[in-house]
């Protein structure tokens, strides 16, 4: 298989009139995942430190937090459990504990600490970027950061329609 009739690119060859087995690009090609002029999405960062909010174009939406929770229960879960605490089933099963999310450490990390974790991995954790998508990235931080404050949430943080459904239920 080593010796087979093929052309390597830019090398010799009398197919094309200018004597190379490869066309030039055409003007203005961008390779492919290199065009990231939006620094904070792609990266986490800002002139080099991680940004505290959900960068543009990204808005906390009902939805973008559906959506991280979907996407958390997929790929988190397992390790980090469905509560954030680091008890997930394959630490069940004798996997190194990751840390609770609700430790102060973790309380305190910007937002876009999650997301180049989520991105680069972080200790026994292996890197995602090949398996979740940057929105999705940026919507599990949003979803880890509402576990963070699910923990001590009151009552009376609710807007007064939503504490009447829950007086209501009970």
């Amino acid at each position: 298989m080593y010796n087979q009739p093929k052309a390597k690119p830019y090398s010799e060859s009398n197919f094309f009139r200018n004597g190379t087995s490869a066309r030039p690009l055409p003007a203005h090609t961008v390779e492919y995942h290199q065009a990231r002029e939006n620094e904070p999405y792609y990266t986490g960062l800002t002139n080099g430190l991680l940004v505290a909010q959900l960068p543009a174009p990204l808005a906390l939406t009902p939805e973008l937090l559906e959506r991280g929770r979907e996407r958390y229960d997929i790929h988190c879960a397992v390790c980090h459990g469905l509560t954030g605490e680091g008890n997930g089933e394959v630490v069940q099963r004798g996997f190194p504990a990751p840390p609770t999310y609700h430790n102060q450490r973790l309380r305190q990390a910007p937002l876009g600490h999650f997301y180049d974790v989520i991105t680069n991995g972080y200790g026994v954790m292996y890197p995602y970027a090949s398996r979740v998508a940057p929105n999705d990235r940026w919507a599990i931080a949003a979803y880890i950061r509402a576990l963070q404050l699910s923990r001590e949430a009151r009552v009376t943080d609710l807007p007064p329609n939503e504490q009447k459904k829950l007086e209501e239920e009970q």
